[in-house]
């Protein structure tokens, strides 16, 4: 090869290495600069709210203690609680999470709707409660009630955990029943706190929780429609005064199922303006029983219809199946079935009382509640030999009407005992079966009687 060819393939491949060099130092120069570049922390925005774990397919979890929650029982945990609600109310489908083993201290909250969750689920897997009694509530918040729901639609409160009222310095007042000299009633101070109210709410069901000792009411129910309580337990002692299970006002489409309530009042109390009620198989007592009132008060109108209680036990309580109204009232009870119940040593097992008084000084009215059409079927059992089996206690001038009683058998619990015969005052009604003991007091439905189905339209 002539020497100038020689050259000029050795300057080609010079020229050819040179320029690789020159790629390649300029590629990993820059891989190197992307791979150590720092990034200050110093201006990063702020930390936006917790996101939600996934739940399946469709729901999101919003776990209180990625809010901020302590859960020691001590640490007041109200705000972080009220963040997960707030976040969890703007999702489509959301839980809020109370996780197992915590203990939650809550202030008394408002958890406030409308939401834009469909089937909103506040499950309680842990231990809520609220401050330790009267004396450790905030002085600025409201005695009257601990945990409120306002305006929620389709919210679902279940879980294995438990709520514990801490009621037992609020039942020590002064002024509660029979905490005074002789038993007497002192002045003071008596605001005392539902446990979990629903005010104002639609379609909601509470299943398979644990509450205990609520320092009032466990559950209240006001202005709801459509309501389903399943599956709970409510256990208060037999002496905490004004305890009710649960207790329903202005309430209707409820259904209360399979549950164990024993308390200081009414396992079920149910309050003016309610109608379509279902309660089967519920184990109630020690309590006051399952009660219709007391309605009436202070001349009030009240009206309660399409009552029915069944396939229940109700077990060493100072009464059994009660309606009970003020003197003075105006409205009807009407359309009321008890049946398939069960007695266990019971005071008062069927009564109708129209002059409930809390007091010995109520004075006798002329007007009353009108009560109409209530059957009794299938009620058996044992009961207290301190009060008769039976007692129809009607009002002077507007009579009970269209009583119904098949199969009632009560025995005296206590054997060798005088037993008093069933009362009855102004009520009229038919035995379509004879009972025991037999009830021959209630008169029969005559033209005369007054109509109080009329009264009831």
């Amino acid at each position: 090869m002539p020497f100038h060819q020689v050259l000029l393939l050795l300057f080609f491949i010079f020229s050819c290495l040179f320029f690789v060099t020159i790629q390649s130092r300029h590629h990993y120069g820059h891989s190197e600069q992307e791979q150590f570049h720092i990034v200050s922390h110093v201006s990063l925005p702020p930390s936006l709210a917790p996101e939600a774990a996934v739940a399946g397919p469709s729901y999101s979890v919003f776990n209180v203690l990625d809010f901020g929650a302590v859960g020691d029982g001590v640490t007041d945990d109200t705000q972080a609680f009220k963040l997960a609600w707030d976040m969890a109310c703007q999702i489509k489908s959301a839980v809020l999470l109370v996780p197992d083993g915590y203990s939650f201290m809550l202030q008394s909250t408002i958890f406030s709707g409308p939401c834009k969750t469909v089937g909103l689920v506040f499950r309680i897997d842990g231990t809520i409660m609220p401050p330790d009694g009267p004396d450790s509530w905030p002085r600025n918040i409201s005695k009257r009630q601990w945990l409120v729901f306002y305006r929620i639609n389709g919210m679902s409160m279940q879980g294995a955990g438990l709520v514990d009222g801490k009621g037992e310095n609020w039942w020590n007042l002064p002024c509660k029943p029979h905490k005074g000299v002789n038993g007497t009633t002192m002045p003071g101070p008596c605001d005392s706190p539902v446990a979990i109210r629903f005010f104002m709410s639609s379609n909601l069901t509470i299943k398979g929780l644990k509450i205990k000792n609520s320092p009032q009411f466990h559950f209240r129910f006001d202005a709801c429609h459509g309501v389903r309580v399943e599956s709970v337990t409510i256990k208060a002692p037999a002496q905490s005064p004004n305890t009710d299970g649960i207790h329903i006002e202005n309430t209707n489409n409820v259904q209360i199922y399979n549950s164990i309530i024993s308390n200081g009042d009414d396992c079920i109390s149910i309050g003016a303006g309610c109608y379509d009620v279902d309660i089967n198989n519920i184990t109630c007592g020690p309590s006051h029983g399952i009660s219709i009132g007391s309605l009436g008060i202070n001349k009030s109108r009240a009206c309660v219809s399409n009552i029915s209680v069944s396939d229940s036990v109700i077990q060493h309580s100072n009464n059994g199946i009660r309606i009970k109204t003020w003197q003075g009232g105006s409205g009807c009870v009407s359309k009321v079935e008890f049946s398939n119940i069960h007695m266990e040593a019971v005071r008062n097992p069927i009564i109708i009382d129209q002059y409930y008084c809390l007091t010995k000084n109520c004075s006798n009215q002329t007007s009353a509640v009108v009560i109409n059409d209530i059957s009794y079927s299938n009620i058996k059992g044992s009961f207290d030999v301190r009060s008769p089996p039976m007692s129809f206690a009607c009002s002077d001038s507007i009579p009970c009407t269209n009583l119904k009683l098949t199969q009632v058998e009560l025995l005296p619990a206590a054997k060798g005992r005088t037993v008093a015969n069933p009362f009855c005052w102004n009520a009229y009604g038919t035995v379509l079966k004879q009972t025991i003991p037999p009830v021959y007091c209630l008169m029969e439905e005559t033209n005369a009687t007054i109509d109080n189905t009329l009264l009831c339209g």
